[in-house]
């Protein structure tokens, strides 16, 4: 089958979200094979960036849940396996003994400053072609599109 011989009946709307789901998926998929050469996950990565930019380099496994949309089940896999390489450090929280606080190790960031030219070479390569005024004036239409759809559950 040609790719002429496709036609969508999609609206302009479910277009404009599903290339928006093509593009998060396509640099999601770079991303990991990028961070793979490090012996990382993406959801790994990204958790040494949160810590990273978190005071200290540390915090609670219940914010690393919501900033990150992942689950705690799945959350406390990938703590475990940056815990194992030295990446970061597990405790209980002292104020709370049913939460676990995260810290990245100095290794971790050591991981993360070996990557930092590599990530920022592979992100430029997805808006090479944009002024900073319309990557300003995208990020601004999809914060709205992610503030207005907050909390927001499928119509049945």
């Amino acid at each position: 089958m040609s790719e002429t011989a496709y036609l969508s009946d999609m609206s302009i709307d479910e277009r404009v979200m599903m290339a928006i789901v093509r593009v998060a998926e396509r640099f999601k998929k770079n991303s990991s094979a990028l961070v793979n050469n490090w012996g990382l996950t993406f959801p790994q990565y990204n958790l040494l960036r949160v810590l990273d930019a978190s005071a200290n380099g540390q915090n609670t496994m219940k914010n690393v849940n919501r900033i990150m949309l992942v689950s705690s089940a799945n959350m406390t896999g990938i703590a475990k396996r940056l815990e194992k390489t030295g990446f970061i450090t597990r405790t209980s929280d002292p104020n709370d003994d049913r939460s676990k606080r995260l810290q990245i190790t100095p290794q971790g960031i050591e991981v993360l400053k070996a990557i930092s030219d590599h990530k920022e070479r592979n992100v430029k390569r997805y808006l090479i072609k944009y002024t900073d005024e319309q990557k300003t004036e995208l990020l601004e239409t999809l914060r709205g599109i992610l503030k207005q759809t907050k909390g927001l559950k499928p119509s049945v």
